[in-house]
């Protein structure tokens, strides 16, 4: 089409825009060049650095630098660290750093990788922003300001608040449901202000631009076609290259580009355009690139004088600045997230919630044990000396699980929707940086417990360290080879124990100890083989459980049942188990004094498999062909008992014959003291679950149902930071699997007298499919006959066994909306056992140094990290550009600076106590690790002091700006006091004196 053509297009924006001087362009479009490089998907991190990375950088750089008007914007730093630490010469660091100076390389959000918003826990997506915001920060001196998640399956409404409290001005989210994109698109509501946080209200709001119908890529404009694995072709020729532009194509590609820049002009509000140049694996020819686009973008800046359209490159922070100076009134999105996402009719992306179950429970492990190891470390460091152990050799253990659990976190990673080879890469990268930790804190206990605990060979010594900042009272389990124990504290007394056979070893034993241990402190315990003759002695052997076994029960299609029910009770329930069926029949909830039936059984999904007959399901999406169907004929339970704990098994054969269960629950009532010492241990119903291997394209689902009159409505949380209702919504189509969402720590299920709980370990797809219950999506094993699925090792032909945690939850609303937090974290972060054996020489004694005080929080305050960074970058900006301009030698680590972070559990109005604003004395709680010389308040990922930070505002139709009774922002603390509000965040920097 010839410049002319386009006039009578033009024409039909003449009512969006006054019109003007001619000269002057009516839209202005910002090409935003490009290259969406996943961490993990198809292909392992080092084959993507080998066949395309490592040239995008590459050329990238070169091709910026040779000309000033091209620009470029880079995203996961997983990458570039890679690039820059192990390819880039000095030549190119050179001109990466006068690139960024020019604002002409714009790193966006600044993560390790481009995050799920689904599935993963918010505090490990603040860990990878954090990772690859201070490499950033320390590098270059910059601070992601925009964000860039555009292939995430969904949004989360956590995400725009992380943000917020990051720095960040803007948001790009781009995945949303289709229908709802094309409502927003025809209604110019694609751009808003979201509240993510309904506590934080506009405290943390941030302008969020949704990319429109065509997403991320560039059809049409892909010259350097598609990379070639392993390697780039000898010739240079890639497969999908596009035509050149020549003097004979240009018109075809001015005009291509001209028309979707007019479609797309229609559904926004300015006269802006931000037209995402690139998508998957591109520019890694970027000389080819530019030199067309060069071409292309000056034939129609030729003609701007008629048809008004002016075209340049640009990064996220020059559209966004020209859509900020407008200063036009925004509408307000609340806290709803946009989840589940469905890309079709139906696609609805909800199997991806639980795909590869195996590698979530994996992820969410390394990510506690980090939690664990990251605040051991600090306390080693900060309070003794280090006798054996090099702190430079402790902060490297650390360091590699942070950068493991962030590659995680990549939206093709902790989803399951990988390639196999790519998630034995997750694997073993996870299990890598979890053993270094291991050893780190095995050489923390060695550095500071005696080499020998007593004269007998064969038993153990028992380190329990409480990584929370609260008091926990818990019952550990360790595994044991003998029946007949002695197990006594570091005083030697004898402590509460029991001895069961082990569920899953039938030659081990499990030894159950009650335990009580302050905040970030320790417990010892020395486990031996008990003497023939304990009367002789005097010594106290734990309670050996008894058993009670009730044999096969054949499923039941209906006769009565609850006629025979055997009681399993504990201070706060009673749990009533029916031995007709071998199922739960109904609990007794002593706070309100009511019984509700409850019954749980595993189900399985049966899924389409074959494209030649409609949609299937796959790794991303839940297809089934049907209502959810038993996945077992019969129960077997055994309950084992003892004054401490009671523990339920029931097994489930998919067939009578089977010798081996398909499925198990092994449910645990707890006894402990009376009073707020054992509250949360009374108070849960503790379960896992054994699921697999499962038949092929089946989806196996625990569900629990109930006679609470819930009317089909589920809450679960987003990220485990906050809550969102989940009406069930009638669908023509995919009804089931449109209403299953993510579940990351917690949903619940509620009528007005009670609620049902139920708390993960790890990310699970949730739904409530009929009134009164709750089924948890468990585990899933496909196999399709789609061609690219088969050619890139993606169908989900997962045959692993996988034991998943829930922790059941029931009682009033008053009483469970309380708990519900600190249980979820004291089941994500359960005290870590070390144990040593013993080496049979005599003497040892308990070290001095053990001697600890406890770092104790408030009970709604959660302590989120205590860490050592180990980064190098003075805290003070001034200092720190004049460091990197002068190009000095890295100052070593600081390990008398601590990351401080802090979290209020509750929401504004959710408990008249718990919801209170906290004020906490941070020199006086942080005491026991020592002298605090100074405290600084920080935004969320550390990059900047919250003095100096200043995000821009955005006019608003909803201007209503509060926090409780406060105005924002607040002003700062000014000594080592701070004050807390319901849902907020808090970040310092802690500078601990020199000992």
């Amino acid at each position: 089409m010839e410049p002319r053509g386009w006039l009578p297009l033009l024409l039909q924006l003449g009512l969006m825009w006054p019109l003007g001087a001619l000269s002057e362009p009516r839209l202005r479009v910002f090409v935003v060049p490009h290259s969406h490089m996943d961490v993990g998907w198809l292909h392992t991190v080092q084959e993507s650095m080998q066949a395309y990375v490592t040239n995008v950088y590459n050329s990238v750089v070169e091709a910026l630098t040779l000309e000033k008007k091209r620009k470029f914007i880079a995203v996961e730093q997983e990458y570039f660290r890679l690039w820059w630490d192990g390819v880039a010469s000095d030549g190119q660091k050179g001109q990466v750093r006068q690139l960024v100076a020019e604002g002409r390389l714009e790193f966006v959000l600044g993560g390790q990788v481009m995050h799920d918003e689904a599935v993963t826990h918010f505090d490990d997506q603040i860990l990878q922003l954090t990772e690859g915001h201070s490499f950033l920060y320390e590098t270059f001196g910059v601070r992601p300001q925009f964000s860039w998640q555009v292939d995430p399956f969904g949004a989360s409404s956590t995400t725009p608040t992380l943000l917020a409290l990051a720095g960040f001005n803007a948001h790009i989210i781009s995945r949303i449901d289709y229908n709802l994109k094309e409502a927003m698109q025809d209604n110019q509501q694609l751009q808003f202000v979201w509240r993510g946080s309904r506590s934080l209200s506009a405290q943390q709001e941030i302008f969020t631009h949704v990319l429109d119908q065509f997403g991320y890529c560039s059809e049409g404009f892909y010259w350097d076609g598609d990379p070639v694995f392993p390697g780039p072709p000898t010739d240079g020729l890639y497969p999908s290259m596009e035509i050149p532009v020549t003097e004979d194509t240009i018109p075809s590609f001015s005009s291509l580009l001209v028309n979707n820049v007019l479609a797309r002009a229609t559904w926004f509000r300015t006269p802006h355009v931000l037209w995402p140049w690139g998508c998957d694996r591109q520019f890694f020819n970027a000389s080819l690139q530019f030199t067309n686009m060069d071409r292309v973008m000056e034939e129609v800046n030729k003609f701007t004088y008629q048809h008004g359209i002016s075209v340049q490159y640009a990064t996220l922070g020059n559209y966004f600045q020209a859509v900020h100076t407008h200063q036009l009134s925004w509408k307000v999105r609340d806290h709803q997230d946009f989840l589940p996402y469905s890309s079709e009719i139906f696609h609805a992306w909800t199997g991806f919630y639980a795909s590869r179950s195996g590698l979530k429970g994996l992820a969410r492990r390394a990510s506690a044990l980090l939690y664990a190891g990251e605040s051991m470390f600090t306390r080693y460091v900060l309070l003794a000396p280090h006798r054996f152990l090099d702190p430079a050799w402790g902060l490297q253990q650390l360091q590699q699980l942070r950068w493991a659990v962030s590659e995680v976190q990549h939206h093709d990673a902790i989803t399951g929707t990988h390639a196999v080879k790519v998630g034995d890469m997750f694997v073993e990268h996870l299990s890598t940086g979890m053993q270094g930790v291991h050893k780190l804190m095995a050489s923390i206990i060695q550095d500071r417990s005696p080499a020998n605990s007593g004269p007998e060979p064969g038993g153990h010594f028992a380190v329990v360290y409480n990584p929370l900042a609260w008091t926990v009272t818990t019952i550990i389990t360790l595994t044991v080879g003998f029946p007949n124990v002695s197990i006594t504290d570091e005083s030697g007394r004898t402590v509460p124990a029991r001895v069961q056979s082990s569920k899953e070893m039938p030659s081990a034993y499990d030894l159950h100890v009650l335990t009580t241990i302050p905040g970030l402190s320790y417990q010892h315990y020395s486990i031996r083989p008990s003497r023939s003759s304990q009367e002789a002695t005097g010594e106290t052997a734990p309670f050996v459980a008894s058993t009670q076994h009730f044999g096969h029960r054949l499923r039941r299609r209906g006769g009565q049942v609850g006629c025979h029910l055997v009681p399993v009770e504990n201070d706060c329930y009673t749990v009533f188990l029916d031995t007709d069926t071998n199922l739960m029949h109904s609990i007794w909830e002593r706070w309100s004094n009511r019984t509700v039936r409850v019954t749980q059984s595993f189900m399985e999904y049966h899924v389409k498999s074959d494209v030649n007959h409609g949609p299937i399901s796959d790794n991303y999406v839940f297809t089934p062909s049907g209502k959810a169907e038993p996945a077992w004929e019969a129960v077997r339970m055994e309950i084992v008992e003892g004054p401490l704990v009671t523990e339920i098994r029931q097994y489930f054969y998919r067939e009578v014959s089977d010798s081996e269960p398909t499925f198990a629950i092994y449910s645990r009532l707890a006894r402990g003291p009376q009073g707020s010492d054992g509250e949360l241990l009374c108070h849960r119903i503790e379960q896992e679950y054994r699921a697999g291997p499962l038949e092929l394209n089946r989806e196996a689902i625990l569900r629990t149902s109930t006679d609470l009159n819930t009317g089909r409505v589920l809450h679960s949380d987003n990220n485990g930071f906050q809550m969102q209702r989940r009406p069930y919504r009638q669908n023509m189509w995919n009804t089931i699997a449109r209403n299953y969402y993510p579940m990351v720590q917690s949903a619940f299920i509620e009528d007005l007298p009670s609620r049902l709980v139920l708390l993960s370990e790890q990310a699970h797809g949730v739904s409530s499919q009929g009134n009164g219950q709750v089924e948890v999506m468990l585990h899933r094993r496909l196999w399709n006959n789609d061609k690219w699925a088969l050619d890139n090792d993606l169908t989900l032909n997962d045959s692993s066994v996988v034991h998943p945690v829930l922790w059941l939850l029931l009682g009033p609303k008053t009483l469970t909306s309380g708990l519900s937090q600190r249980s979820g974290l004291a089941l994500q972060h359960r005290p870590v056992v070390m144990l040593r054996e013993m080496n049979g020489e005599v003497g040892g004694s308990w070290n001095g140094s053990w001697k600890q005080e406890a770092v104790t929080l408030p009970s709604s305050v959660h302590l989120q990290i205590l860490s050592i960074p180990g980064w190098k970058y003075s805290s003070n900006h001034t200092q720190h550009l004049r460091t990197l301009q002068k190009g000095e030698h890295k100052p070593k680590a600081d390990l008398r600076r601590v990351l401080l972070r802090l979290q209020h559990l509750y929401e504004v109005d959710q408990d008249p106590v718990l919801s209170q604003p906290v004020t906490v004395n941070l020199r006086s709680v942080l005491g026991g690790l020592g002298s605090v010389v100074s405290v600084e308040e920080r935004s969320l990922t550390g990059t900047w002091d919250m003095r100096m930070m200043s995000r821009w505002t955005w006019s608003t139709r909803d201007p209503h700006r509060h926090r409780g009774n406060s105005s924002w922002p607040l002003p700062l603390p000014r000594g080592p006091t701070v004050t807390i509000y319901p849902k907020e965040i808090q970040t310092f920097f802690i500078h601990f004196q020199e000992q």
